[in-house]
């Protein structure tokens, strides 16, 4: 069950690319919104009911990276003023993502799901960034400034998880946790 509610976003995802260049905007932010309220249902559900997986935590990464990555493109192509304006941030996020998963493909053969909190908090502002910016008529631009300091914090954590975790593993609560389980072991 939850990973079918997991599935939905990986389905969506080309369906919402679709949407954009069919310039189906009204279709597309809805189903956007459902997709970014499904990404907080499921992770709530996996933990409620205990369901979770390791095939369910690579399901959620990739999904959530694919509805992220859609919506950005939408931007691409629904306010290319917007992303020129702010390129450098959006370029120093997109060297800092392209980084932490190629440090984890080389590192563990496959991408890291490592759903730490801050992941977690961070996704739920992305989302609602993301879902605003097409819902208004004007971006947030003090919310996009939030966001993408959040999103750079976590993808230096998440970079830096890669380094000092040897084997891969998911669900792992944050750096600070990893250090403080490492010297606890040493003790």
């Amino acid at each position: 069950m939850v990973n079918a509610i997991t599935f939905y976003r990986l389905l969506a995802a080309p369906v919402l690319l679709t949407l954009l260049f069919y310039d189906h905007l009204t279709v597309f932010k809805w189903l956007l919104a459902v997709s970014f309220l499904t990404d907080a249902v499921d992770g709530y559900l996996a933990r409620k009911y205990q369901v979770t997986s390791v095939f369910g935590s690579i399901l959620d990464s990739v999904s959530d990276d694919l509805t992220i990555a859609v919506a950005i493109f939408g931007i691409i192509l629904v306010n290319p003023e917007f992303l020129r304006k702010e390129l450098a941030l959006v370029v120093i996020q997109l060297i800092l993502f392209v980084t932490q998963i190629c440090s984890a493909l080389i590192r563990y053969h496959k991408i890291s799901s490592f759903h730490t909190y801050l992941a977690k908090f961070v996704t739920v502002f992305q989302g609602i960034f993301l879902v605003v910016f097409y819902w208004l008529p004007e971006p947030v631009y003090p919310l996009f400034y939030v966001v993408s300091a959040l999103t750079i914090l976590d993808l230096l954590e998440e970079i830096i998880l890669v380094v000092v975790i040897a084997q891969w593993e998911t669900d792992v609560k944050g750096l600070y946790w990893v250090i403080k389980k490492r010297s606890l072991q040493k003790a």
